[in-house]
């Protein structure tokens, strides 16, 4: 298998292209530049994001050149697909932090040394932009009708869609046509959910500059009930350690349904496809076997070796009924806040397993919260020195978050 887009069909990733056959053909002729959008809504890179970077990753390897752009610009809009309110408004200086946190992660997963991929940002050319001359070499091209029946727009058009919003669509659109002028980028992927406006800047190229160009767009990272991977009880999976642990990211991973490890395995990590599927094809317990090998993977990829076995060192020590420390989440605290007790709510808020006494009751009466191993039921509960065994004490939400407390 040598074309690429055989490999991206292989493993799962891909839900929709433009003429597959012509694109095919143009991999197996020449390596082709493309380009995948990243706004920088947030400070780091989730797991929803690595299904993309890992596309990107195969395409690379398969001698195609990457152009991870930022969306400098168009973050200050905000994409509306997908959402029933409009994104929350982020300043410039935020939006530019952001950036540069994408730029400091993609680097760990993409080669961007001697031009093999590059890093751009729309903010270059969305910012300067003449408003009136822009609508007169872009905004002819677009019909409002079409517009209003892409399906990234319906879901707000019962709460009302600004203007501000509606103009995103160009917005990405354009910068298509900019890839295309200055780096002579022939294909647009992403996530599924932007079909319409990645279809919108494949027609915009192909229409102003009379060239064929392509557009491809892969599956989201749902699990078997069809909801997106990567959310947990306390929150987003984020690939920046201080924010999301390795041990975290893997005991996620491990705990994953039994019915999407073969989807995860295909499309989170590099491993050939005949051992994906000899691993997926593992029944009853053994089936946790190719669980680890999911989780230590992706560990090793987002945080390296050393961290990979780390996590995979706790997770089993806590399987196992143990309390070495590997990587679990470890929140020092002096002695001296548990001489009177101090309440389980209070606690875990502290620890930011909770963002709210009220939460925290909640998860006590649907009994998701665990010292040790005993259950706990009583919000009012107080912990106190006498919990801790040798100065540490285990606290556990839902089946999969852990957390350590240790006494100084």
């Amino acid at each position: 298998m040598n074309n690429v887009l055989d490999l991206l069909k292989e493993r799962g990733y891909i839900d929709q292209v433009t003429y597959e056959d012509e694109l095919h053909e143009l991999l197996n002729k020449e390596s082709v530049t493309f380009y995948i959008g990243f706004d920088a809504t947030a400070d780091s890179l989730t797991l929803g994001h690595f299904v993309q970077i890992m596309v990107m990753k195969h395409m690379q390897e398969a001698g195609h050149k990457p152009i991870a752009l930022l969306g400098g610009g168009t973050t200050l809009i905000g994409d509306p697909s997908g959402k029933s309110d409009m994104r929350k408004m982020l300043t410039k200086e935020q939006i530019d932090y952001n950036a540069t946190r994408f730029k400091e992660q993609l680097s760990k997963f993409i080669d961007f040394s001697d031009d093999k991929a590059l890093v751009v940002n729309n903010a270059d050319w969305l910012l300067d932009l003449n408003y009136v001359e822009f609508l007169r070499e872009i905004g002819i091209h677009f019909s409002v009708n079409r517009m209003l029946a892409a399906e990234c727009y319906k879901q707000r058009l019962e709460k009302g869609l600004t203007y501000f919003e509606f103009s995103y669509m160009l917005m990405q659109s354009y910068d298509f046509l900019k890839l295309y002028r200055d780096y002579n980028c022939k294909l647009q992927i992403g996530g599924s959910d932007q079909w319409s406006n990645i279809l919108s800047g494949y027609e915009l190229v192909r229409r102003i500059e009379n060239d064929k160009v392509y557009a491809m767009t892969f599956k989201l990272l749902t699990n078997a009930e069809g909801k997106k991977m990567g959310k947990t009880e306390s929150g987003t999976i984020w690939l920046d350690s201080e924010k999301t642990s390795p041990y975290e990211l893997y005991q996620y991973l491990r705990n994953i349904d039994d019915r999407d490890v073969e989807k995860c395995l295909s499309m989170l990590t590099m491993l050939p496809m005949d051992e994906v599927k000899k691993l997926s094809s593992l029944e009853g317990a053994e089936i946790n076997r190719a669980k680890e090998i999911l989780a230590y993977e992706v560990t090793k990829t987002v945080h390296g070796e050393e961290e990979a076995q780390k996590a995979q060192k706790a997770a089993k020590a806590l399987f196992a009924g143990g309390n070495q420390e590997g990587s679990i989440p470890t929140t020092e605290i002096d002695k001296s806040n548990f001489k009177d007790g101090m309440g389980i709510l209070d606690l875990m808020t502290k620890l930011g397993l909770t963002s709210s006494n009220s939460e925290g009751r909640r998860l006590i009466k649907q009994g998701g919260i665990y010292i040790g191993d005993r259950r706990v039921d009583d919000p009012n509960l107080k912990i106190e020195i006498a919990d801790f065994d040798d100065n540490k004490l285990m606290i556990r939400k839902g089946k999969k978050v852990y957390h350590q407390v240790k006494l100084v």
